[in-house]
């Protein structure tokens, strides 16, 4: 007989991170000062391993991961979107097949899964150490994944620096160590790959920068476990204990022959890069004792949720890290903010017309493409929605997953010219609703000058809409109406939706 599932409470988060190494699910609670963990699930999935040489994630590894993400599903029976974030790592940032796996692993799981960036994967690690292991002084945080590695400067709760590098455990261990032998040489070469990775980092992660370092995650917190269960250390990793286990791995001679007291089985395959990255760090940057972090990327990504969550309600947004990207965007392309607000109140009027319904997401994505909609006019006027695109597709912002900044390129994209560029996504109705109100209101406000958006209608039936205007446009806004005019026929050459315009 199978047991009760658990109930949901309201103040329940979720958290599934897609790492390269394991699948990890926290639930957890926020409440002020103070964070509960409700229940922890990780299973050793080895996605990484599973791309090919070509970058194709290969059959067997994705049936590995949606049979975990089914059991994840399960768990979750019962959570309402808002109360859920899966967010994926550099696997999936490699993978040249990842958005065919993506479809399969959203529809098993019943939520979205975010790509996320490298360097929003260091903000959200450092998000998590900060707030369970909360410190005032410079800190050094380092978090070994599977397939890269997140150093993160910070005080307090801001990071100042953070990047992510392409060397992890399991990539290393697959290149250097493949059939689970050590020897010195394979280590020397281990250490010297991952020692190139790292180069560019001497100076900006600099010993004289922090006074702290912290391991988060996986391969920190079983190298500190290994060598406090053997008596080397109290946990922290020094150099001397990292040098007993490589020796301890020389001695055995293969991964399968460790047997060394707290070394998890799931760890054995991949402690031999762990190792050689742990031994790189801690003697290029001077680390003479890194200390395992309460916090981790998991967590990070609650607190975010939760942050979102407040930042969703009016007058709040101020909470959600998206809000300060988008400002800090609009500061560094110099945009003209009037007229980014302008747009946006036309076309958040007319979507909420179209699409009374959508939710929070659709309608928050429309505000963003407009508040950015010209961000590529520091380029070039010419063909600035291109430039736009690609800036929204490429730049860092903190709190974008990389869908979610696709899904604002391909917006702004879209906000001129024919539609064919944008195709295969207005067969997402949504999507298509929210082009339409995008360009309307870049038209109604052409002349940067404001428009009074309840003096114009946009209503629909089916896949028709019917923009009204007044009637005394006719005369006193004659360039708006041939830019209408235009306009209907870009719509009925789409085939996707029509549009008409009633004066």
């Amino acid at each position: 007989m199978s047991s009760p599932r658990p109930s949901v409470s309201p103040s329940d988060l979720a958290a599934i991170d897609i790492g390269s190494n394991s699948f990890r699910l926290e639930i957890g609670q926020i409440t002020p000062g103070r964070y509960k963990r409700v229940e922890y699930l990780k299973e050793t999935v080895r996605l990484g391993a599973g791309l090919d040489t070509d970058g194709m994630l290969t059959e067997e590894a994705a049936a590995r991961g949606l049979a975990c993400l089914s059991r994840f599903a399960q768990r979750l029976a019962g959570y309402a979107p808002g109360q859920v974030r899966a967010v994926a790592t550099q696997t999936l940032r490699e993978a040249r097949n990842r958005d065919l796996f993506l479809a399969r692993a959203q529809t098993v799981l019943g939520h979205p899964i975010e790509v996320i960036s490298g360097r929003e994967e260091a903000r959200l690690i450092y998000a998590g150490v900060a707030r369970l292991q909360p410190s005032e002084q410079p800190r050094l945080v380092i978090d070994i994944g599977g397939r890269s590695t997140e150093m993160i400067l910070g005080c307090g709760r801001t990071p100042q620096r953070a990047e992510s590098f392409q060397v992890g455990s399991v990539s290393l261990s697959l290149r250097f160590f493949p059939d689970g032998k050590f020897t010195e040489q394979a280590f020397r070469n281990a250490q010297i790959a991952a020692g190139a990775e790292f180069e560019e980092a001497l100076a900006p992660f600099a010993r004289s920068l922090w006074t702290e370092a912290l391991g988060s995650s996986g391969t920190a917190g079983a190298v500190s476990q290994l060598l406090q269960a053997n008596g080397i250390t109290d946990g922290a990793i020094t150099p001397d204990g990292l040098r007993w286990c490589i020796a301890q791995c020389l001695k055995a001679g293969r991964a399968d022959r460790l047997a060394l007291t707290g070394l998890k089985d799931d760890r054995r395959a991949v402690l031999g890069g762990g190792l050689a990255i742990l031994y790189t760090l801690a003697t290029h940057f001077g680390i003479d004792a890194l200390q395992p972090a309460r916090g981790a990327l998991r967590q990070g990504v609650i607190f975010d949720l939760d942050e979102r969550r407040e930042g969703s309600q009016a007058g709040a947004r101020s909470h959600d890290m998206r809000e300060a990207s988008v400002q800090e965007l609009q500061r560094r392309f110099e945009v003209d903010t009037a007229q980014a607000q302008r747009v946006a109140s036309v076309a958040s009027t007319l979507f909420g017309q179209v699409e009374p319904a959508a939710d929070t997401a659709r309608v928050r994505q429309l505000a963003w493409a407009c508040a950015l909609h010209e961000i590529g006019m520091m380029v070039s006027h010419h063909d600035h929605h291109r430039h736009s695109a690609y800036l929204l597709g490429h730049a860092d912002a903190a709190g974008f997953s990389q869908s979610e900044q696709r899904r604002l390129a391909e917006l702004v994209l879209a906000q001129r010219g024919g539609l064919r560029k944008v195709e295969p996504q207005l067969g997402d109705e949504s999507f298509a609703w929210q082009v339409m109100c995008l360009r309307l209101a870049i038209i109604g406000c052409h002349a940067r000058q404001a428009v009074d958006p309840a003096r114009v209608t946009l209503s629909r039936k089916d896949k028709v809409a019917v923009l009204t205007v007044p009637s005394t446009w006719t005369d006193t806004h004659p360039r708006t109406l041939y830019l209408l005019d235009e306009e209907t026929a870009v719509w009925e050459r789409s085939g996707m939706l029509r549009l008409q315009v009633r004066r």
